[in-house]
């Protein structure tokens, strides 16, 4: 019998997951997008992205028992998860695989075809939402960061075109890229 868990948030998806795993099955339906993505943004490959996903469920469905809804909201109690697994993997080089060994996880392997598929969805999900994020931002910041990143000119020459100095430019790529990390919820 599929169970209605629509109306829970992710507090109480999680607090029922302990006991209950299709709990945890809805918050990884609702959450494995945005977190596969985070990852994709952060290191801009899907193997790893993908890795660093399952790495992620599966840590969090290890520490569920400790979970406390009090603490933190469950999505941000997943991507603080996230975001310690992304942490760990720069800094050792490797993707843990610990979490998902402990629960009998293999790694999945994916075909060529598989792995273009997953690039193609990922740059086209992470692509779209980006640019209508870029267009969102304030004109001048917008004018900027569309300069320096999407046309890759130098601070210089858009600054010349601007009529403003080279700080000002980069003021503005700053700010921009800034509010564009919040928006996207990759902190730095």
């Amino acid at each position: 019998m599929q169970k209605d868990f629509e109306d829970l948030d992710d507090r109480e998806l999680l607090l029922a997951a302990s006991s209950d795993r299709d709990a945890f099955a809805e918050v990884y339906r609702r959450h494995v997008s945005g977190v596969l993505g985070y990852f994709f943004r952060a290191v801009g490959r899907s193997d790893i992205a993908f890795d660093l996903t399952a790495e992620t469920f599966a840590a969090a469905l290890l520490a569920l028992p400790g979970y406390r809804a009090s603490a933190a909201p469950g999505r941000a109690w997943l991507y603080a998860i996230a975001h310690n697994r992304l942490v760990d993997s720069l800094r050792r080089g490797e993707v843990e695989a610990r979490a998902r060994e402990q629960l009998g996880m293999h790694a999945i392997a994916l075909s060529d075809d598989g792995e273009e598929a997953l690039e193609r969805t990922l740059a086209n999900v992470v692509g779209q939402s980006a640019l209508e994020l870029v267009k969102g931002l304030p004109d001048e910041q917008r004018d900027a960061v569309v300069a320096r990143f999407l046309e890759d000119r130098d601070y210089a020459e858009i600054a010349a075109e601007l009529r403003c100095s080279e700080q000002v430019v980069r003021k503005r790529v700053s700010r921009g890229l800034a509010t564009l990390r919040r928006q996207l919820g990759v902190e730095r």
